[in-house]
């Protein structure tokens, strides 16, 4: 008579399958742009808040919603007193609420808030995202005088650290995001010798 099979050919208790597990990809953009213009001016305008939708594309229609601003250290004097500025600046801890449209034609503006988390007047400052679509965002402000071809100015660079979220599909919207941020600096930095010329001729008749 047969008996059952051998314990050989006992069935093996089955192998979970492993989980997918997509993590986050930190993805960088940088730029950079030199302008004719004092550091301190320079400076100035990008520490204020209420600058930023001013260099947005109009197509954003960024608006400053909200701004909680906490003092930097003292202002740096400089020998200059064209260059002595007393606009607001934004020293760390302060928190900017903005919203914008971030797909023209979809009407939804978007809320994001940022704090300030580093500030050294006339070299560089940094915002991160608080609360907004990225699972991470840090931008680094650099903005430091730098001569060339024997004139002053000042090179304004840009460092950007993103990340989506939704895994897989996070990384294919990250296509988008660069673009959208290339577009948006490429703005930028068509706008800004326009507008610092604006804000040194304002600058001159105060002093």
């Amino acid at each position: 008579m047969m008996r059952g099979g051998s314990a050989s050919a006992r069935a093996r208790p089955a192998t979970p399958a492993a989980g997918i597990n997509i993590k986050a990809m930190t993805q960088r953009f940088e730029t950079s742009q030199w302008v004719p213009y004092p550091v301190e001016l320079v400076f100035a305008f990008f520490a204020n808040p209420s600058n930023l939708p001013h260099l947005m594309p109009k197509k954003l229609e960024t608006k400053l919603e909200d701004a909680r601003v906490e003092p930097p250290p003292p202002r740096p004097v400089a020998q200059d007193p064209a260059r002595r500025f007393l606009s607001v600046a934004a020293g760390v801890g302060s928190e900017i609420l903005i919203s914008f449209l971030p797909i023209p034609w979809v009407p939804k503006r978007v809320s994001w808030m940022a704090r300030i988390t580093e500030f050294e007047w006339n070299s560089h400052f940094c915002d991160e995202q608080v609360r907004g679509p990225f699972t991470l965002f840090r931008h680094r402000h650099g903005i430091k005088a730098e001569t060339r071809d024997g004139q002053q100015g000042t090179l304004v660079s840009d460092s950007v650290e993103f990340e989506m979220p939704f895994g897989l599909l996070g990384r294919i919207g990250g296509v988008f995001v660069r673009r959208q941020l290339a577009g948006s600096f490429a703005h930028r930095q068509k706008r800004l010798p326009e507008i610092l010329a604006a804000a040194s001729r304002q600058a001159t008749r105060r002093a």
